[in-house]
């Protein structure tokens, strides 16, 4: 038996890349899961692919916003029952990245659905987390959130360590309370954010870097640990990538 049978997660950017596979591997595992996103027709497409022993739950939700995040998190436990883990794995990046480009909105976007979002969920589904003394966070970020460096862009850079700030206080803040915080960072994954690069992103270098599986596979490892090991941060990143 998976040490995911019988438990429940929601996951937010469950439409594509990352949380998309996340998703799936957790349902294959036997966990029951709930998916959110902004486009449905990604959503739908991940639910129907799912093969795993419950089929997954989605519903079109942004998280930059606060109130669909409580109405997600309210539709949520409706489908799930109780919420056991809670993956943070919405994010954007923008073309035009440089400071000397960077618009205000498309920075306070990035802000909003990278940091804020996390933040949002986290304040919804804590509180039934510290009332049962268990639950399982897993926020997903970037070695853009440890180390700034011109390819990821001042505003995905400051919204990436915003993340991390959060899920090291938050791990921090909760372990008191049986919840564990894990922030993974990856490095680059061949995933659609690669499409608002500033440059196009040759197949042979998509080849070569992570695919989402592959952090889905790390974020599956910390999920079926048992409660009494927590990891706060884990990097995964290609072999061909630097890390320092």
């Amino acid at each position: 038996m998976s040490a995911l049978s019988g438990k429940t997660a929601l996951i937010t950017g469950g439409g594509s890349g990352i949380g998309a596979a996340i998703a799936t591997a957790f349902a294959q595992a036997g966990c029951k899961v709930a998916i959110c996103g902004r486009r449905v027709e990604r959503l739908e497409q991940v639910a129907k692919a799912a093969s795993g022993e419950h089929p997954i739950s989605y519903r079109a939700a942004d998280v930059a916003e606060l109130d669909q995040v409580n109405g997600l998190v309210t539709w949520a436990r409706e489908q799930l029952g109780k919420i056991d883990i809670l993956v943070n794995a919405a994010g954007i990046n923008v073309k035009k990245r440089m400071m000397r480009e960077l618009s205000p909105e498309d920075y306070n976007r990035m802000m909003q659905i990278n940091a804020n979002g996390v933040f949002y969920a986290l304040r919804e589904v804590l509180p039934e987390m510290r009332q049962r003394r268990d639950g399982l966070v897993i926020n997903i970020c970037s070695i853009s959130g440890i180390r700034a460096g011109q390819l990821g862009g001042v505003g995905y850079n400051a919204s990436k360590f915003a993340l991390a700030a959060i899920g090291q206080t938050v791990g921090d803040e909760e372990k008191e309370n049986c919840i564990r915080v894990t922030t993974i960072h990856p490095g680059e994954v061949d995933t659609p954010i690669l499409e608002d690069r500033p440059n196009p992103v040759s197949a042979e270098h998509r080849a070569r870097i992570l695919r989402p599986e592959d952090v889905a596979a790390a974020a599956l490892m910390v999920a079926c640990l048992p409660p009494r090991a927590r990891v706060p941060e884990l990097v995964i990143c290609p072999t061909i990538q630097s890390f320092v």
